[in-house]
């Protein structure tokens, strides 16, 4: 908004160095998303191997420090909109000492890991519901809660691990995104396109005024 402001006010004023400033600004803002876009095209493997990492991370420390769970939280997120439990796959979250029960052999995990739609229990899906998540709408986002919600591994939970799930996902919108990106490019190039020859002709403009006087 403040760039689009800074282009507008150097439009209707006529005045070079906001347009200058407006270009450049763009300019670099172009330069920056091209070479975001080179770094993730080359450097894919290294990407997804830490992005692994951290996940991994992530589930193995899950609620062991109830003040920092923001990156519990979001992962929970991931689980609950993307219908996938762990990483690689449910079994991810068996050797979790946050999940393990002294009083039973089996396994659990986290809430955001269970499939609601495979199952008519109302009473599961309250506790799904109210303590942690709430899914009214696609576009819902888990509550905050410092109480740990956890369901047995062998109920009805997703057998999918999110990277696949997050793979799919990809490849589903694979054409809506770089269409996105596209989009934004072009619309870049135009405004600077426009604001260097606005620039570039104030002269031209001012002569032809002095002209009419």
């Amino acid at each position: 908004m403040g760039l689009a402001l800074l282009g507008c006010v150097g439009s209707l004023k006529e005045l070079r160095c906001l347009l200058g400033l407006y270009f450049g600004i763009l300019l670099l803002l172009f330069a920056t998303q091209i070479t975001l876009g080179i770094l993730i095209s080359t450097q894919r493997m290294r990407l997804e191997r830490r992005v692994k990492e951290i996940v991994l991370e992530t589930i193995q420390n899950y609620r062991s420090r109830p003040e920092e769970s923001a990156a519990e939280e979001s992962w929970d997120y991931v689980q609950f909109q993307l219908r996938c439990c762990g990483w690689n796959s449910p079994r991810d979250w068996f050797s979790i000492p946050s999940l393990i029960s002294n009083e039973s052999e089996v396994h659990r995990v986290p809430c955001s890991c269970y499939n609601s739609s495979a199952t008519n229990d109302s009473a599961v899906f309250d506790k799904l519901s109210f303590p942690q998540f709430s899914r009214p709408g696609p576009l819902a986002r888990p509550r905050h809660s410092t109480d740990l919600c956890v369901v047995p591994a062998n109920s009805n939970i997703y057998s999918e691990g999110c990277a696949r799930s997050l793979q799919k996902w990809l490849h589903n919108n694979l054409i809506s995104i770089v269409g996105i990106c596209l989009g934004v490019g072009l619309l870049e190039l135009s405004f600077m396109t426009l604001s260097i020859f606005l620039c570039r002709n104030l002269d031209q403009v001012y002569d032809r005024l002095a002209r009419y006087r």
